[in-house]
């Protein structure tokens, strides 16, 4: 089989450098080489499958290196909580000889975004969901919007997950994915819910999305999140929460065209253009 356009091969860095292949189309998955005594951290319920030499363990937290003592693994678990994540991670380790293989699964339709912290200057912003897996070493934390607007009307932007470390770690998008690199004082206007990832040093604001017409039935959300650059961005094209809003009103038999986020909608439309 040829390789797909996300693999990797080794490098040197602090945390374990990890080989890996991202698989599928619509579904993906990301199939994890590991060389004898190397690890790989997981979502709760991302495992698919493994081979018999990789042994597991569930651990507080997000299982770096960093996290010292009881307490350090309390405060781990806690801002994974804060995100909306579960208290515990799940380490793979290689204890054979030779290579092992696990693989680890997109709970939604989407992509599998594999990123190395190393070369984005050792932290990502992303939304809270969006951690699958990582390299052991990586550190998952919380991220809060600073600005009182942003965070009384941010919606899904307002508590983001913040990666950090210099490994890989691979982060999940609902639906299709663009990349944007933003120069200095470029702006980009985005869905709060579509907002997939960013570097740090992106500035993250809101922009009222129109006028009173377009706000009232425009079905756009009161606010759209302002990107400005330097940096990176990634933009999702469908985030779980939409997904689930459109499944949920199919399932209680309120299609139509009454648009998303308008006032004919739920208020926390309105704010969140979900």
């Amino acid at each position: 089989m040829p390789p797909s356009p996300w693999s990797h091969q080794r490098s040197a860095g602090v945390a374990d450098d990890i080989d890996f292949e991202i698989k599928g189309e619509e579904l993906q998955f990301v199939e994890i080489e590991l060389d004898p005594g190397e690890s790989a951290v997981a979502e709760a319920g991302a495992f698919v499958w493994k081979d018999a030499s990789v042994q597991m363990t569930t651990v507080f937290g997000d299982g770096s290196a960093e996290q010292g003592g009881f307490m350090g693994k309390l405060l781990g678990a806690g801002k994974r909580l804060v995100t909306g994540e579960s208290l515990f991670t799940t380490v793979f380790t290689h204890t054979g000889q030779g290579k092992a293989r696990v693989a680890f699964a997109s709970p939604t339709p989407g992509s599998i975004l594999p990123l190395n912290l190393g070369q984005l200057g050792g932290t990502l912003i992303c939304q809270k969901d969006s951690f699958l897996a990582a390299a052991r070493g990586v550190s998952i934390g919380i991220a809060f919007q600073k600005r009182v607007m942003t965070g009384l009307f941010g919606g899904e932007g307002f508590i983001m997950q913040r990666l950090e470390g210099d490994g890989w770690v691979f982060v999940q998008m609902g639906g299709a994915l663009v990349e944007r690199e933003l120069a200095p004082g470029e702006e980009l206007h985005i869905d709060t819910g579509c907002v997939a990832a960013y570097t740090p040093s992106v500035d993250f604001d809101l922009v009222m999305a129109g006028g009173v017409k377009s706000v009232l039935f425009g079905g756009e959300g009161l606010f759209f999140a302002r990107l400005r650059g330097p940096g990176k961005v990634w933009i999702q094209s469908l985030p779980f929460a939409r997904l689930a809003g459109r499944m949920m009103q199919a399932a209680q038999g309120q299609g139509g065209n009454r648009g998303e986020g308008s006032i004919l909608g739920r208020f926390g439309d309105m704010i969140d253009g979900n």
